[in-house]
C-alpha cells in the first residue's frame, strides 16, 4: 500500500482469511511459508506540525526509520540520534519500543496514528496509551492484528533544550569522554558502535538483538553479584534491576560459536552475543534452526544463572 487512503479498501480484499503487517521485516523470524497475505505499507511523508512546548515531527509509516533519524539530526529536530543505523521503518519503531545507548523511543513519542481494522477507522492513540514497556507496547500485545501504524508523532526537544545523552559506556568512549557532544557527534559515535559491533543484515541474516536483557528484583541481583561481580547491571527506577544478557551468553560460551551450535546452520556472532546469525546463506537456516539455537542458548543460561531469558523477535507461524 502506498497511501492510507487504499485502507478502507483492504479489510474487502483480505476477506477473513490471515494477514501479516510488515515494516521492514528486521524483527521477525519468518517461517518457510507463509499462508496468509502479507501488507507492507510503504506510506512516505515527513512533516514539522505546529507547536510551541517542543518540535513536533510527524513521520508515516513506510519511512526508513534510519533514513527518518539521518533527516531530523540535519535538520535540527534533535534527540532521536541515538537510535541512528536501527533497521526497519518508522510504523515498526513503536511496536517495538525500539531502544539503544540510553533512550527508548517511548520517550520521545507524543501519539502514534493508527488504521483500527476492526472499527474501520483511523485513530491517534496517545503515547500514555500505547502501553509501552522494555521492547513492548500494546502494538505487540493484544493490537497486533487489529491495527495497522499509519503514522508516529514525536516530540522533541527545542534546540535549545536538547541535550545529549551520552552517558552509556561504549557512547562515552567513542566520543573520548567529550562533556558538551553536538547532536551530529552523538549521531555519528552511535553509527561507529554498531558498525563495530553489529552484522549488518543486508550482508548476513540475522533479526538484531535476539534476546532482552533480564529484569530481575534487587535481591536476585545481588545474589547474583555476590556470586559473580563483573556482571554488567543497571538499577532501576522501579528498584529492579537490569542484566546484560550478552554477557550471561558470553559466560556460557555461545559468542562466536557457529558449526558446532545445534544443527550448524545458526551461528552467534562474534563481536556481539546477542545477535544470532545465519551461517547458512539465504533459504538455509529455517525458522525451526533458529528456534532451536535459541532454546539452546535459554535452556544453559537458566541451567548457570537461574535466568530465562526472553526472546525479543516475534516468530511469525
Amino acid at each position: 500500500m502506498h497511501s492510507p487512503i487504499e485502507l478502507p479498501q483492504l479489510a474487502a480484499q483480505l476477506g477473513g482469511g490471515e494477514w501479516l503487517v510488515l515494516g521492514g521485516g528486521s524483527n521477525v523470524v519468518l517461517p518457510e511459508y507463509y499462508a496468509g497475505t502479507v501488507v507492507l505499507p510503504q506510506f512516505l511523508g515527513i512533516e514539522q506540525l505546529a507547536c510551541e512546548q517542543g518540535l513536533r515531527i510527524k513521520a508515516f509509516a513506510g519511512e526508513s526509520w534510519h533514513g527518518f533519524v539521518t533527516q531530523c539530526t540535519a535538520r535540527g529536530w534533535w534527540g532521536l540520534e541515538n537510535l541512528a543505523l536501527i533497521p526497519g521503518t518508522v510504523g515498526a519503531a513503536p511496536i517495538q519500543n525500539i531502544g539503544a545507548y540510553g533512550l527508548e523511543v517511548a520517550q520521545r513519542i507524543e501519539s502514534v496514528t493508527v488504521w483500527d481494522c476492526q472499527a474501520q477507522t483511523l485513530r491517534e492513540i496517545a503515547a500514555a496509551e500505547c502501553g509501552f514497556g522494555y521492547r513492548d507496547s500494546v502494538f505487540k500485545r493484544g493490537s497486533l492484528g487489529k491495527t495497522i501504524v499509519v503514522a508516529v508523532t514525536f516530540l522533541l526537544p527545542l534546540p535549545q533544550d536538547w541535550r545529549p545523552i551520552a552517558s552509556y559506556a561504549d557512547v562515552a568512549r567513542a566520543l573520548n569522554g567529550e562533556q558538551a557532544p553536538s547532536a551530529q557527534a552523538v549521531f555519528d559515535a552511535v553509527i561507529a558502535i554498531r558498525r563495530a559491533k553489529l552484522p549488518d543484515p543486508a550482508v548476513i541474516g540475522n533479526a538484531g538483538s535476539f534476546f532482552k536483557n533480564p529484569v530481575v528484583t534487587d535481591v536476585q541481583a545481588s545474589t547474583l553479584l555476590a556470586l559473580h561481580p563483573k556482571l554488567p547491571h543497571y538499577p532501576q527506577a522501579n528498584g529492579q534491576c537490569k542484566l546484560a544478557a550478552a554477557w550471561l551468553i558470553d559466560q556460557c560460551g555461545f559468542k562466536g560459536r557457529g558449526a558446532d551450535l545445534g544443527i550448524g546452520k545458526i551461528g552467534v556472532h562474534p563481536q556481539q552475543a546477542l545477535v544470532l546469525v545465519n551461517l547458512a546463506g539465504q533459504g538455509k537456516a529455517l525458522a525451526q534452526d533458529v528456534r532451536a539455537v535459541a532454546e539452546e542458548i535459554q535452556t544453559t543460561v537458566n541451567d548457570r544463572f537461574g535466568i530465562w531469558l526472553e526472546v525479543e523477535p516475534i516468530f511469525v507461524t
